[in-house]
């Protein structure tokens, strides 16, 4: 796309399913490089990754061909098979349905590193249901709660 030029940075969230605490910190040290192999195979550049044992934080940039839920869709798929093939010891991983994504502005983008950088801290004061909850709310987004968790 020639003459296409564009500034794209999203804020992505999801859990593992039932927000089970199943991503070890050895797992999350290995599951972080390889999210960023996924997004580059898409064409796409993963800025930071973070989260804690429940849920996962990823700040990405991606071109106007790809579409978002195409790329969370792969990245979902690819770690979570990449999960169950590198680590037997957590049956039945998978990720919780769905994910939340936040436009970040480029003005923006260190605030929100340093945010994704620093989840084990900042989880020591919120939950990650709280925490979702509040970017849900801190970006407009209606939600019904009955079908946070699912």
């Amino acid at each position: 796309m020639g003459h296409t030029y564009h500034c794209h940075y999203t804020h992505v969230v999801f859990a593992v399913k039932d927000r089970m605490p199943l991503l070890s910190t050895d797992i999350r040290e290995r599951l972080y490089p390889y999210l960023f192999g996924i997004a580059r195979e898409h064409e796409s550049t993963l800025k930071i990754a973070g989260g804690t044992t429940d849920h996962v934080h990823l700040l990405v940039s991606f071109p106007p061909k790809i579409a978002l839920a195409d790329l969370v869709r792969e990245v979902k798929a690819g770690s979570s098979r990449w999960i169950h093939d590198t680590f037997s010891n957590v049956p039945g991983f998978s990720w919780q349905e769905g994910y939340g994504a936040f436009s970040v502005s480029f003005s923006n983008l260190e605030a929100v590193r340093r945010y994704i950088e620093n989840q084990e801290e900042h989880h020591r004061k919120q939950t990650a249901a709280e925490e979702f909850i509040a970017l849900l709310k801190k970006h407009g987004i209606p939600f019904d709660e009955r079908y946070l968790w699912k």
